[in-house]
């Protein structure tokens, strides 16, 4: 339970970092983003996996590129949804989808399944190898 609270206060800095970012994406404020980001990953559970089975072709054809369009969709979805959270425009969401999935990527890299930072302690061995 204490992972599922970290990943989505890191999706909240995630989108909080893209309005910050880019112009056409507006957060009035974190509690905002904090419910723009449980819609987002509402969304991200359901709506996506439908939406990139029924878009398969497509997505084969662009080499997973459309994969970014459906995440613009569906954040195009959650600022129409939530107060205080707006995206004005395709590419805006676009860009700040982009933005959301490398911060969330980032922040999440360092936490494990139980919601702790996970540090990787490597000590050198013999002949050059790393364990």
């Amino acid at each position: 339970m204490k992972g599922i609270l970290i990943r989505w206060l890191i999706l909240t800095v995630a989108i909080l970092s893209a309005a910050y970012l880019l112009d056409g994406m507006e957060v009035r404020g974190f509690t905002s983003a904090f419910f723009a980001a449980a819609v987002l990953g509402i969304l991200n559970a359901v709506l996506r996996p439908v939406l990139i089975i029924l878009t398969l072709p497509l997505n084969i054809l662009s080499l997973g590129l459309f994969t970014f369009v459906i995440n613009a969709f569906l954040l195009k979805m959650a600022s129409g949804v939530i107060p205080g959270f707006e995206v004005h425009g395709f590419w805006p969401a676009l860009f700040g989808s982009l933005i959301i999935s490398l911060v969330s990527w980032l922040l999440s890299s360092l936490i494990n399944d139980r919601g702790r930072v996970e540090v990787i302690d490597l000590k050198k061995r013999s002949g050059n190898r790393w364990e």
